[in-house]
This record gives C-alpha cells, structure tokens and sequence, in this order.
C-alpha cells in the first residue's frame, strides 16, 4: 500500500468507515475513465475538485458530468471570484494528487459543498487517494463524513 492509499485507508477508519476500495490499473483520474471502469453512469463520479476563494481552499464534490458555476460557488462561500486551485494547491490542501483526491481525510478540514446532483443516487464513487482507486459510498454518508453542505453551485445544463 502506497503511502496516499494508507494515509486514505486511516482517514476512512477514523470517520468510522470500512470503505470497499477498487483499484483499477488502467487509471480512474477522470470522470469518464472512472465511469466505464467501473460501469456505471458518469453522474454518480464525485469529483473532488479543490477551488481558492480569497485564500481559503474549498472543496466543491461535484457529479461526474457537472461542472463548476465560480460565480455560484462564489456565492456560497462569500468571496469574489474563486479559482481552480493548481495542483500544488491541491497538494497543499489536501495531501493528495489531482486525479487521486478523496473527499475526506485531508490534513485539515476543508470547507466544502457538495452537488445536489450526487444525492439522486443510492450509492456514487469517490476517489480513494490515489489515480487508480475508487470507492463507493451512499451520498449521504458522503456529505457527512466530509461535511459538506449540499448546495446547487454547477452550471446550468442547456435542456436537451
């Protein structure tokens, strides 16, 4: 076990889970790679995606095929114009890769908002620490264990 994955599997055992972690060699970094993977629909990947609102990092758990609204999650966290976070931001903030990023378990808690699009299924997957791991979780557990409040911050898709 990789040092992400260990760091991961502690984090999960201390908010009381016993996650089923799947490790797929092909890669699981992004939402599309995770879905066919793991064969479900792409609206049940959480992206765990980390943005920086003035200078606080934020974390916005976001459906597979949804995309950030800045001006929403601007909105919600009260600060101007927020930005994706580089990738050593994300590493700062939360100890782990873009791609590998779990929703919990991060050297401090983060602020974080999860879609409202996630909450529609019975279970979703969630990046276990590293680019080629994944594991499920009901959406509600989700939102516990990373202390999210379930708010609409993604764009609005054209109907259709």
């Amino acid at each position: 076990m990789n040092d992400a994955a260990g760091r991961f599997a502690e984090a999960a055992a201390a908010a009381g889970l016993a996650p089923d972690v799947r490790r797929f060699p092909e890669g699981t970094r992004t939402a599309d790679d995770a879905a066919r993977a793991i064969g479900c629909d792409v609206g049940q990947i959480v992206k765990s995606l980390v943005f920086v609102a003035g200078s606080e990092p934020v974390l916005a758990l976001t459906a597979g095929g949804n995309r950030v609204d800045p001006a929403k999650l601007a909105a919600l966290c009260g600060a101007a114009d927020p930005r994706k976070a580089t990738a050593d931001e994300v590493r700062a903030a939360t100890g782990y890769a873009i791609g590998g990023t779990p929703p919990f378990g991060h050297p401090t808690r983060l602020r974080c908002f999860a879609d409202p699009d996630l909450m529609g299924f019975d279970r979703v997957w969630a990046a276990a620490g590293t680019p080629d791991s994944v594991f499920p979780i009901a959406p509600e557990e989700l939102a516990r264990v990373a202390g999210a409040l379930v708010a609409p911050f993604t764009e609005t898709r054209p109907a259709g």
